[in-house]
């Protein structure tokens, strides 16, 4: 993980992490339950993190108007799973975006959604404190899913061919406002993700956190060339 990546995920969890409270009691005590309340705890998770993006946002554009986006690294993008005319203020409608690296958008393919795609990721699930032997307060947070190991490296990290239909609602939405070269951190609520519905590595009801870094988008029926 990049030192800047790091940091942003310290600055996050250490303040909504402390909201939320512990995860439970202690881990060197054999009662630590990371996954305690996790239903309500990933929501009230993702409720903080939408917040904070809603506040930059805002504050951006009330400093810079309509050329806020070059001013701030947060996005808020609504589901592209429903109609055009669809409209909510449920926070749970859209997936959060820190920009880490921006993509040359110039000239450039954004995927559609019969496209297929190239990229490396990271899955995380939200940040969880327990208390240590020493009696301070660590946090944890698990990695779910990875295409690659150590710190992201793109000149060594081989990416994953995915069908951008075949990805959750969440990934897909935050897919098709991307360019090659973006390097985001992506944050999806559980309605947009798995719901209800326990995967291999991801309990049910959880928050998704994705470092996400695009490298090559191919149309549909144009052939996904060999990489390297």
């Amino acid at each position: 993980m990049n030192m800047q990546m790091t940091k942003i995920i310290k600055q996050i969890s250490c303040c909504l992490v402390l909201a939320l409270g512990m995860a439970s009691c202690s881990e060197t005590d054999g009662t630590w339950d990371p996954y305690t309340n996790w239903q309500a705890r990933n929501a009230a998770w993702y409720e903080q993190v939408s917040d904070s993006a809603r506040t930059a946002i805002a504050q951006a554009k009330a400093q810079y108007g309509e050329d806020w986006e070059a001013h701030c690294e947060w996005r808020r993008f609504k589901t592209l799973q429903k109609s055009a005319d669809y409209d909510t203020q449920q926070a749970t409608d859209s997936v959060c975006v820190h920009i880490l690296k921006k993509g040359t958008r110039e000239g450039a393919l954004m995927p559609h959604y019969s496209d297929t795609i190239r990229a490396s990721y990271r899955l995380f699930l939200m940040p969880t404190q327990y208390e240590g032997a020493d009696g301070a307060l660590y946090t944890q947070q698990k990695v779910a899913d990875q295409t690659y190991y150590g710190d992201y490296d793109a000149q060594v990290a081989a990416p994953a061919v995915l069908a951008v239909a075949s990805t959750v609602e969440g990934f897909s939405t935050a897919l098709q406002y991307m360019v090659p070269g973006d390097e985001w951190l992506v944050y999806i609520p559980q309605q947009m993700a798995y719901g209800s519905k326990a995967q291999t590595t991801i309990p049910a009801y959880s928050t998704l956190q994705f470092h996400l870094c695009l490298h090559a988008v191919y149309r549909a029926g144009s052939g996904v060339p060999s990489w390297k």
